[in-house]
C-alpha cells in the first residue's frame, strides 16, 4: 500500500508524483475553477502492475477529495478506475458520466 505522505502535488508541472524504485509515476492534470481534469497516467514499466496503479489512483483520489474538488477523468485508465470504484463517482461534476 502506498502512503499518502509519499504523494507530491507538483503544482508547477501540474502533476501528481510518486517515487517508486527510483522511477516517477505521474498523473498529469489541469485545474480549472473547482474541477481537476486528470489527463494522463504515466507509470514506469518496471512497476506497471494493476495493484500499484490502483493504489496510486486511490491515493490521488483521496487527496483530491480532501480538497473538495470535482474530478473529470479524461484519461481512459482513470475513467475505468472510477467506473470500477463507485465511491469516487460522487466526485464527478454534475452532468459528467463515465
Amino acid at each position: 500500500m502506498i502512503d499518502a505522505a509519499e504523494l507530491i502535488d507538483n503544482e508547477f508541472l501540474r502533476q501528481f508524483e510518486l517515487k517508486i524504485d527510483n522511477e516517477l509515476a505521474k498523473i498529469e492534470y489541469s485545474l480549472q475553477e473547482r474541477k481537476i481534469f486528470l489527463t494522463k497516467l504515466i507509470i514506469p514499466d518496471n512497476v506497471k502492475n494493476d495493484d500499484f496503479v490502483e493504489d496510486f489512483l486511490k491515493v490521488v483520489m483521496e487527496n483530491i477529495q480532501e480538497r473538495n474538488i470535482s474530478v473529470v477523468p479524461t484519461s481512459p485508465p482513470i475513467a475505468k478506475f472510477i467506473r470500477k470504484h463507485r465511491r469516487y463517482k460522487s466526485m464527478l461534476p454534475v452532468g459528467v458520466r463515465i
